[in-house]
C-alpha cells in the first residue's frame, strides 16, 4: 500500500474519499484517548506529536504482528478505511480508559493513550462515553524550527481543524510514512523511539511538498473537513527522493 510514489490517489489508498472496494469490507477504528486536564491542558503541537508517535507505537508493537493478540484487529482495520477517532478524558475517565489493553505513551506536556481497533459501533463502554468535541489546545508559544534531519508531519496551512482532528491527521501521515518504509527503516525508527516533529508548513513550502512524491494524507470528509481535502504531507528522510 504505497503512497509515497502515487501519493493517495491510487486505488488501494486507505485515504481515498472516492467509494472503492474497502468502503464494501467491515469497518473498524482507532480509539485514541488524549489526558486534558482542565487545569494543566497539554501544548496543542505536542498533542499531535504524541498522537502520531501513538499510532506508530500500536503499528510497531509485536503484539499487533503475526499471530499477536491484536494483530486480527490491525487486519481488519487496514482492510476498510482507516479511520481514527480522538476523544479527550480526565480524572476517573482517564483512569478507566487507562486500565483497558492499549499503549499510553507521553510526550513532554501531553499524554495519549491508543486502544486495538474496534468496530465502528462496538467501542467498550469506557470509550464510548467520551467526548469528542472540545478538545481545544493551543501552544503557550511558537513551537521551535523542527528538525529537518528527522521525520517532520506537515500540516496544511490552508485548513483549520481541531486539535482533535489534527492529532487524527497526524496520525495519518504517521502511519502512510510507516507503510512505505522497508523493514529495516521501520525497526530503526521503533529503536529510536518514532522521534518526529509536527509544524504547519508556510504556503510556499506547502505547495511543493504537494507535489514532492512523499506520502500525502487526502482526507475521506467523515467530519469537519471536505473529502478530499490535503491535510498532512509526511517527509521522512528515508522517503525523500
Amino acid at each position: 500500500m504505497s503512497s509515497a510514489d502515487t501519493p493517495t490517489d491510487s486505488p488501494g489508498s486507505p485515504f481515498r474519499h472516492e467509494r472503492t472496494p474497502r468502503d464494501e469490507a467491515p469497518q473498524f477504528v482507532l480509539p485514541l484517548v488524549v489526558h486534558i486536564d482542565k487545569a494543566e491542558p497539554p501544548a496543542r503541537t505536542d498533542a499531535l506529536e504524541t498522537a502520531a508517535r501513538a499510532v506508530l507505537a500500536i503499528l510497531g508493537d509485536e503484539r499487533s504482528e503475526g499471530d499477536g493478540e491484536w494483530a486480527r484487529s490491525i487486519r481488519d482495520w487496514h482492510d476498510g478505511r482507516i479511520r481514527k477517532v480522538v476523544r479527550r478524558a480526565r480524572g476517573a475517565e482517564w483512569r478507566k480508559a487507562a486500565a483497558l489493553p492499549g499503549i499510553t505513551v507521553t510526550g513532554t506536556t501531553a499524554e495519549v493513550r491508543v486502544f486495538p481497533p474496534v468496530p465502528l459501533d462496538g467501542w467498550p463502554k469506557e470509550l464510548a462515553k467520551l467526548q469528542v468535541s472540545g478538545t481545544e489546545l493551543a501552544d503557550p508559544e511558537p513551537p521551535a524550527a523542527p528538525d529537518l534531519a528527522g521525520p517532520v508531519l506537515w500540516l496544511s496551512p490552508e485548513i483549520e481543524m481541531s486539535a482533535g482532528k489534527a492529532m487524527a491527521q497526524a496520525g495519518h501521515g504517521a502511519q502512510l510514512a510507516w507503510l512505505d518504509l522497508p523493514d529495516a527503516q521501520r525497526k530503526a525508527w521503533r529503536e529510536a523511539g518514532y522521534p518526529l516533529s509536527a509544524r504547519t508548513a508556510d504556503a510556499a513550502h506547502w505547495r511543493t511538498l504537494t507535489v514532492s512524491g512523499l506520502p500525502v494524507v487526502r482526507d475521506a470528509g467523515f467530519t469537519e473537513i471536505a473529502p478530499g481535502s490535503c491535510t498532512v504531507v509526511a517527509d521522512h528522510p528515508s522517503l525523500r527522493t
